[in-house]
């Protein structure tokens, strides 16, 4: 990745892996900014929403008065990811709840969907936008996407209940993963995300 061209991402450190996100990004050569008030959105280029509790981060998010702002800058074509809850609070739909959410990604999601966080898991998912090598991927607590619109790429599903359940989507400049791929050593699905920053994916 050509340094310059990386745009300044912002990662949103109200709660959750936010630490892990930007190590991840830095070991990339990506610059960061930790998003904590408003303020910290000025010159961010993309943003990366982390884990955490959906429904304690969409109050402070709207608390905080970054919630409409990023919501904005989302729909004019700022690349965001969110893992885990950052899933949640992008998703249009989440089932059997109101609570505040971005709503940017055409998707309906399931909290909580594998069980407590003893029901933690990793599993090795194949996902061919990162080549054939298998990536490790955690899960806690994790979410499910339940339904997309037309215009969301699936490109990682688990098998649940018997039937293959989306945990990976793109739609445009927008990512989001059931999982966590900072809390492993393995960077691609990062590198990724910045490919989509920079136009390269």
């Amino acid at each position: 990745m050509a340094k310059e061209k990386c745009p300044l991402v912002g990662v949103l450190a109200l709660q959750g892996a936010f630490r892990e996100h930007v190590a991840a990004l830095e070991k990339l050569g990506a610059p960061t900014r930790e998003v904590r008030q408003l303020k910290d959105l000025d010159g961010i280029g993309a943003m990366v929403i982390p884990g955490g509790e959906s429904t304690t981060m969409g109050k402070l998010l709207v608390d905080l008065g970054i919630m409409e702002p990023l919501r904005a800058r989302i729909e004019a074509g700022m690349p965001v990811y969110g893992s885990c809850a950052g899933l949640i609070l992008l998703c249009r739909h989440i089932e059997g709840s109101e609570q505040p959410r971005l709503g940017v990604l055409d998707a309906t999601v399931r909290r909580n969907a594998f069980g407590r966080q003893v029901d933690s898991f990793e599993a090795d998912l194949v996902i061919p936008a990162l080549g054939p090598e298998p990536m490790p991927a955690v899960f806690i607590r994790a979410p499910v996407i339940l339904a997309t619109g037309p215009g969301v790429e699936v490109i990682a599903r688990v098998e649940m209940d018997g039937a293959e359940r989306a945990v990976a989507v793109r739609e445009g400049r927008i990512l989001a993963t059931s999982f966590h791929p900072e809390l492993t050593p393995d960077t691609r699905f990062h590198r990724y995300f910045l490919d989509i920053c920079t136009g390269a994916a």
